[in-house]
């Protein structure tokens, strides 16, 4: 499966740190691919290194201005002209999409698979991986869009939110029939 992933190219500590290099080597491990913004930096690279370490493919997506932060060694690196082609090319090349902790980039692009999914536009399976809490606000907020009206479909059809690595993964595959 290639499980797109969108999370942080920043620096963070190891409450963050350890549960993304879990579930890298969960993935490396189940022979998937990672399909990522392509960066060899912060917590996009300790998910690269993790895929490829446990044996699993690298797929990514940089964009132009951010091309010399882009990883030697993928074993594909595209590089997109502008962030809405990269967003675009990411879910296409992806099977699955994975929402880890990150910025407004990583918020940005978990909206916009939301609201493809909201409006039948994909059916791919989207997890959110709640690290150490990281979305707990942010699960109240579309708890309180879709009890007020704002949410078209059931909450439950646009995102599973995860505690762990492996409830994400397990979630992922079950949902494309792997066992």
């Amino acid at each position: 499966m290639n499980i797109c992933v969108f999370l942080s190219a920043a620096d963070l500590d190891e409450r963050y740190t350890r549960p993304a290099e879990e579930f890298a080597e969960l993935l490396g491990k189940g022979g998937h691919t990672l399909v990522w913004g392509g960066s060899d930096v912060g917590l996009m690279k300790v998910v690269a290194d993790g895929v490829q370490e446990a044996g699993g493919r690298l797929l990514g997506v940089s964009v132009d201005f951010l091309a010399a932060k882009a990883r030697e060694g993928a074993d594909e690196m595209v590089i997109a002209k502008d962030l809405a082609e990269r967003k675009r090319l990411l879910l296409e090349k992806a099977d699955a999409v994975v929402i880890m902790v990150g910025g407004t980039g990583t918020l940005d692009e978990a909206t916009e698979i939301l609201e493809l999914k909201k409006h039948g536009h994909t059916d791919k399976p989207v997890v959110l991986l709640n690290t150490a809490g990281f979305y707990d606000g942010l699960r109240e907020q579309f708890r309180r869009m879709e009890d007020e009206g704002f949410l078209p479909r059931p909450l439950t059809e646009l995102v599973f939110f995860a505690e762990e690595p492996v409830g994400a993964l397990a979630y992922l595959e079950e949902s494309q029939g792997i066992e």
